[in-house]
């Protein structure tokens, strides 16, 4: 897959067909978007292409907000590359793009700069300038600059429109369970295992440690039951995301055991990806205390776990 920056129009593509967003989560709404476009570009011997922005236009919009992402760049462009994209363009996003009309918009960085055959957008997409370009002032320029404009339908999942807005809110109250079905697979956090305090092992329970992203939504703090990848094997393990109060309170990691391997992960990457919330998170008398409830959580993991695998119909 082909990465580039900017929309110059003397890069000749073969009938590039194009659908443009920010695709943080990469979800179920996004993949068909994606799937539509490769699709329509392996019909016609074209190429595939997905624009989007860097950096993210509310950095430039609104940067008072603290916008948390879902997925990390890159984790996106390998998603890109899974999904079928010949090439990703990203589009510079600044002051002076944010200000372009619909009009100008159209001409120059879709008509002129990218030379597009085909585009496809969801119905409800909007462009240029304050937002001001709607789904059918897009597919008047596109006849008038020589490219046709595909309106798709959002997609529904668990009663509510797919977004990244709701997959967001939902990773935020806990509800990773319900994330996952409009994501079309877990949400994970990925990182290198750094070394610790072992305060885990000193209790019985061995655990590898995460620093979390400070750019990624982070599920709230407590005990989920988890599958961590590493090495390309997936492991059941059951995770603590918090600062562990019982000891006081402490930097916020994310703590992960697994459940039926003991494997030497300091320095190594993994992903942790979240199947369920098990609890919150507590306090405790002391150290037996916490190692008790610990092992109570990973019977709650462990039932988890088992009815998703059930579900996946087997590991």
């Amino acid at each position: 897959m082909k990465v580039t920056r900017g929309y110059r129009g003397e890069v000749a593509r073969p009938y590039p067909v194009a659908t443009i967003g920010n695709f943080d989560g990469h979800h179920i709404g996004h993949r068909a978007l994606l799937q539509a476009v490769a699709q329509a570009a392996r019909k016609a011997g074209g190429t595939a292409l997905a624009l989007t922005f860097d950096p993210h236009p509310v950095k430039i919009l609104a940067p008072h907000v603290d916008l948390r992402f879902l997925t990390s760049p890159e984790e996106k462009l390998a998603l890109f590359e899974e999904a079928g994209v010949d090439e990703v363009v990203f589009l510079e996003f600044n002051e002076a793009f944010a200000g372009l009309s619909p009009d100008a918009f159209a001409e120059h960085v879709l008509s002129r700069g990218l030379r597009l055959n085909e585009l496809f957008v969801g119905q409800h997409f909007a462009f240029g300038h304050k937002r001001a370009g709607k789904i059918e002032d897009l597919a008047a320029l596109g006849r008038r600059y020589g490219f046709i404009v595909h309106p798709m339908a959002p997609v529904v999942a668990g009663g509510s429109i797919v977004s990244s807005t709701r997959i967001r809110q939902l990773v935020q109250v806990g509800q990773v369970d319900h994330a996952a079905l409009l994501l079309g697979r877990h949400y994970a956090i990925a990182g290198i295992v750094s070394h610790g305090v072992q305060r885990g092992q000193t209790l019985g329970w061995r655990t590898a440690n995460l620093r979390l992203p400070p750019d990624r939504v982070i599920p709230p703090d407590g005990v989920y039951a988890t599958v961590t990848v590493w090495n390309r094997r997936r492991h059941d393990s059951v995770a603590y995301v918090g600062t562990r109060p019982t000891f006081g309170a402490g930097e916020r990691l994310l703590e992960v055991h697994l459940l039926d391997e003991a494997i030497d992960l300091y320095e190594e990457r993994i992903a942790v990806e979240f199947v369920g919330r098990v609890r919150g998170d507590m306090e405790f008398e002391g150290g037996e205390a916490l190692s008790r409830q610990i092992g109570l959580d990973v019977e709650s993991a462990r039932a988890m776990l088992r009815r998703y695998h059930e579900m996946q119909g087997g590991r």
